[in-house]
């Protein structure tokens, strides 16, 4: 079978086409990956009960403080293989692969072993009900145990959107959410595995794209054929990937803290106050996928552009992704804070009279403030992929100042809607911020490329 050439060369063409061509296919693709992280919350809260999806939801900030971070390492590292490739500098640009795997097996090793042994600890910490304890950590440690193939996955399917390929890891991604949800209807209904049975749904099928994803580079796609030497670590190769993927990562870290704020006033509450707060966030988790497509098309395009030193491309990019994500959320704003709320029927059979108005209430609190979140996901992601790691950081630093003060504020007065406003608040203050960053940056890369 001939070989195919899937990469996209983004630095010529309409931004605006280029932007939504390459946006769709990760958007689907985050609301299948969306859909099998929902198949643990919708098949445990129908066949196992509101206590198991309280449980379930109790340490959803703390896999998204995990895995956040890994996927902000390896988005990171994939920056320097698409600044490379849109150089059109390819010896380089695969050498940035082979550093970025021999990385990527270090951080596998490290994020195990350290969130496994501390898992418990925090969990006490983050005031964890003792009613879902059991329950909570059971899920937690197997999540972490899988932290490989969330890895495999992330690195891959980003090395393969720093080429311009955002339609195979959608493939792969399809394939993992209907696995998963077999999977869960299997251990869960079948052997009665409870909440570890979803755990263990969600770590295969993590797994099974991962590995498809790898035969695919082997196979179908010559320039990313390694040489053994490619892999060889290089000091200044490993410094760059290092200054981009660290706080990147870092980034998310700093995001998931806030949130594990937020989940500790939640807590305070009971459990049914933390299974209608975990409903809402998986309803809003899918309006929002369209602006993390969104954000991972700009670090691509963003990265590929400022290889090829075109900043007026890239200021076109900006304009016509920020269009676009604001008129998604207009347009999504109104039904989210009119019907959402009912789409808690998915999620639970138990004690639904009980919480739809608190998922009314969070749905209404994020759906005013969906233009702020653009700009977070736009100009961040974008920044980033021209290479700047520590600016946006510092608006995560703002992100958690504007999440965690709300956060400590719901929790001294036991407040339901202050833990709802968190993250607008969040958002609000962090995009401000990155639009700041933007305009001195973009007047600086100017300068720059000017002499």
């Amino acid at each position: 079978m001939a070989e195919r050439d899937v990469q996209t060369d983004m630095t010529a063409g309409s931004p605006s086409k280029i932007i939504l061509n390459f946006t769709i296919p990760i958007f689907i693709g985050n609301i299948f990956q969306q859909f099998y992280n929902m198949a643990d919350t919708v098949i445990v809260g129908k066949f196992v009960g509101t206590g198991a999806l309280a449980a379930v939801g109790s340490v959803g900030t703390i896999v998204f403080l995990i895995i956040g971070f890994l996927q902000g390492l390896t988005a990171g590292f994939s920056v320097l293989t698409a600044q490379r490739y849109g150089a059109g500098d390819m010896n380089n640009m695969r050498k940035s692969v082979g550093t970025a795997c021999f990385l990527s097996v270090i951080i596998t090793v490290v994020m195990t072993a350290g969130s496994m042994a501390s898992m418990k600890s925090l969990l006490l910490f983050m005031n964890t009900p003792e009613d879902i304890f059991a329950d909570a950590y059971a899920y937690i440690m197997i999540i972490c145990g899988g932290i490989g193939a969330t890895v495999l996955y992330n690195l891959l399917s980003g090395i393969l959107r720093a080429l311009g390929d955002s339609k195979t890891p959608l493939y792969f991604l399809v394939l993992s959410a209907v696995l998963n949800i077999g999977l869960d209807l299997f251990f869960i209904i079948v052997f009665h595995m409870g909440v570890a049975g979803a755990a263990y749904a969600t770590v295969i099928s993590q797994g099974v794209s991962g590995v498809g994803c790898l035969i695919y580079i082997i196979k179908r796609v010559p320039l990313l054929r390694l040489k053994k030497e490619e892999f060889r670590p290089e000091g200044y190769l490993i410094r760059m990937e290092v200054a981009v993927g660290i706080p990147m990562a870092l980034q998310y870290s700093i995001t998931a803290v806030g949130t594990m704020m937020v989940q500790s006033s939640l807590n305070l509450l009971g459990s049914l106050s933390v299974a209608a707060f975990t409903a809402a966030n998986k309803i809003e988790s899918v309006v929002t996928q369209a602006y993390v497509a969104l954000g991972t098309t700009m670090a691509t395009y963003c990265a590929q552009n400022i290889g090829a030193g075109d900043i007026r491309r890239i200021r076109r990019g900006f304009k016509s992704a920020t269009v676009m994500g604001s008129i998604y959320g207009v347009a999504l704003a109104i039904p989210m804070m009119t019907v959402g709320k009912y789409l808690v029927y998915f999620f639970v059979s138990q004690d639904v009279d009980a919480i739809i108005g608190q998922v009314d209430i969070y749905l209404k609190c994020v759906g005013l403030f969906l233009i702020p979140l653009t700009v977070v996901n736009v100009y961040r992601n974008g920044i980033q992929g021209m290479g700047y790691g520590l600016l946006p950081m510092m608006a995560g630093v703002a992100e958690l100042l504007g999440r965690g003060t709300v956060a400590l504020w719901a929790a001294e007065k036991r407040s339901y809607m202050g833990a709802c406003m968190a993250s607008p608040a969040a958002w609000i203050l962090a995009g401000g911020l990155l639009l700041l960053m933007y305009f001195w940056i973009i007047k600086k890369q100017s300068r720059y490329l000017e002499r």
